[in-house]
């Protein structure tokens, strides 16, 4: 029977037989993923300047990220390449509507992050990007005051780090 979904992390509905092993628009693993009527999704928390400051530098990250993997999926000599970097792109966006939700703002910023024509040295750079990403939403979840908070960069951990096992897995 097809039911609808609800991803916990970034809100997003999915209709399906059962819940996705990851969400098709955030990436949040399937422990995120519930029964939309069972689903609990909020972004709006009250910020300590401490979790302010880290949801801003969040919603840097992923524009950043979302800019450069933007970039890569048009100029990268790669076929598979593109698909990746326009898949991560998608995702990293998603990311970034988030954080823009949760510092409610009425728009996600734009970005303005180059990339390289060689799909080795993009890869390097999504590496270089995951690896810097995981080590900062770690550092925020273990700081953060706030339980979604907690939430949202402890799943922002997993998911960039699927990201790093998929550049790490083209590198070798």
């Amino acid at each position: 029977m097809v039911k609808l979904w609800r991803c916990e992390i970034c809100g997003d509905a999915y209709i399906g037989e059962k819940p996705p092993t990851h969400c098709p628009f955030c990436g949040a693993h399937q422990a995120f993923i519930k029964e939309a009527r069972e689903a609990v999704v909020t972004f709006e928390v009250p910020l300590t300047e401490k979790d302010r400051v880290n949801a801003e530098r969040a919603l840097q990250v992923e524009v950043s990220n979302a800019t450069f993997y933007a970039c890569a999926a048009e100029k990268t000599d790669d076929a598979e390449g593109k698909l990746l970097f326009k898949a991560l792109g998608k995702i990293e966006a998603e990311h970034a509507a988030v954080w823009r939700k949760v510092l409610r703002l009425p728009k996600t910023p734009a970005g303005n992050e180059t990339c390289h024509t060689e799909n080795v040295k993009n890869l390097n750079e999504s590496h270089e990007r995951e690896t810097r990403a995981i080590a900062f939403y770690q550092k925020a979840a273990d700081e953060s005051d706030h339980e979604r908070l907690r939430q949202i960069f402890a799943a922002l951990v997993e998911i960039e780090t699927d990201h790093l096992h998929l550049s790490e897995a083209r590198l070798k």
